[in-house]
C-alpha cells in the first residue's frame, strides 16, 4: 500500500459532520483513491494508491480496490455511501459489460455489478478521459479561467487519443457509451493500422508513439517525442521538422471536426502532448484554417489538475 499527500490525511472535525465523495481512478499500473471533502471544497482528506497488478486478474482487480476502499475507511473513519471510478475503457449502457479497455482482462466483465456486490453500494463508472474532462471543467483551468463555459472538450494526447465532454457541470456518455472518442475518426490512410481494428485513425497519425514511429521510419532511428521537438525548435533536423509540421497539420484537420461537431467554448489539452506550447499557437491555427466559420472562438487551454484529475474526476462522478 502505497500512500500519498501524508499531510492531508487527518480529516477536520467539520469535514466528517459533512458527507465526503469518493473516487478511485483505475490505471494499467495503479489504482488510486481520493476522498474530498465536498465537490465545492476539493479539499483532501485521503489519498492513497496500491498497484493494479491486472496480470493477476480480474478479480485481483476487484479485490485490489476492496482492499483500498477498507483500508482508508478504517484510516478516517467514514464509510463511503457510494463510489465514482474512472476506467480506462467504458461501461457499455446496453449490455452493462465493460469494452475498449487496454487493461484486457476488464473487458467483457460486468465490473459495475461485480464492485456493487462486493463493496455494498452503487458504483459510478467513466471513462478516464471523462473523469480528466468533468475534473478540469469543475476544480480545474476551465473553473478558474473560463467558469462561464457550457460547452467543454477534454482531448487526451499522449500515448493514445481520446476525449470527454461535457456539458453544463456534467459529462454526455451517449447512447454507446462512446461520446469524445475523436481518436477513432479516419484521418489519414498513411497512418496504417489501428489496434481498434481500423485503419488510418486520429490516433495512428498523432498521438506520441505514432510521431515517434514516423521520425524513426523516416531517420532509421528512434528517438523520444521531447527530443523531436526540441530538434524542432533549434532547426537542428529535418526529419524532425518534417515529423513537427505533419503534427501540426493533422492537428488542424482532427480537431476542426470536434468543433465543427460540438463548436465548444473551451478545448483542454490533456496527456503528454499537451504540454507542446506549438499546438497553443501554431497547431490552434491550422486549426482555425478548417473551421467551418471565419474566425475561431474556441479557447485552447492546459489542465492545472496534473495527474490528479482523473481520480478527482472520479469522485465527481
Amino acid at each position: 500500500m502505497t500512500k500519498i499527500d501524508n499531510k492531508a490525511n487527518i480529516p477536520s472535525s467539520k469535514a466528517l459532520l459533512m458527507e465526503p465523495i469518493w473516487g478511485i481512478d483505475l490505471g494499467g499500473t495503479k489504482i488510486e483513491a481520493v476522498v474530498i471533502e465536498d465537490k465545492n471544497t476539493p479539499n483532501v482528506l485521503k489519498r492513497m494508491r496500491v498497484p493494479t497488478e491486472a496480470e493477476f486478474g480480474y478479480e485481483h482487480i476487484i479485490q485490489q480496490i476492496a482492499r483500498l476502499v477498507e483500508v482508508i475507511t478504517t484510516e478516517i473513519g467514514v464509510k463511503p455511501s457510494s463510489l465514482g471510478i474512472g476506467t480506462p475503457g467504458v461501461l457499455d449502457p446496453t449490455t452493462q459489460l465493460m469494452k475498449n479497455a487496454n487493461t484486457t482482462c476488464l473487458n467483457g466483465m460486468p465490473l459495475k455489478k461485480d464492485l456493487e456486490m462486493t463493496l455494498g453500494f452503487p458504483i459510478k463508472i467513466a471513462n478516464d478521459a471523462n473523469c480528466f474532462a468533468v475534473a478540469e471543467a469543475n476544480m480545474g483551468v476551465v473553473k478558474e479561467k473560463m467558469p462561464e463555459a457550457e460547452v467543454v472538450f477534454g482531448m487526451i494526447m499522449g500515448t493514445g487519443v481520446g476525449g470527454g465532454l461535457v456539458v453544463n457541470g456534467k459529462i454526455i456518455n451517449g447512447r454507446q457509451g462512446i461520446t469524445g472518442e475523436w481518436g477513432h475518426n479516419f484521418l489519414h490512410r498513411t497512418g496504417g493500422e489501428c489496434y481498434c481494428g481500423k485503419t488510418g485513425c486520429v490516433e495512428t497519425i498523432i498521438s506520441g508513439p505514432a510521431l515517434e514511429k514516423y521520425y524513426e521510419n523516416m531517420m532509421g532511428v528512434s528517438l523520444p517525442l521531447e527530443n523531436i521537438i526540441e530538434r524542432y525548435e533549434d532547426g537542428s533536423d529535418e526529419v524532425a521538422i518534417e515529423t513537427v509540421k505533419r503534427l501540426l497539420k493533422y492537428f488542424g484537420k482532427s480537431v476542426a471536426g470536434v468543433i465543427n461537431i460540438l463548436d465548444p467554448d473551451v478545448i483542454v489539452l490533456g496527456g503528454g502532448l499537451g504540454n507542446i506550447d506549438l499546438l497553443y499557437s501554431d497547431g490552434v491555427w491550422e486549426v482555425e484554417k478548417h473551421v467551418f466559420n471565419n474566425r475561431l472562438e474556441t479557447k485552447f487551454l492546459k489542465p492545472t489538475l496534473g495527474d490528479s484529475a482523473g481520480v478527482f474526476g472520479a469522485a465527481l462522478l
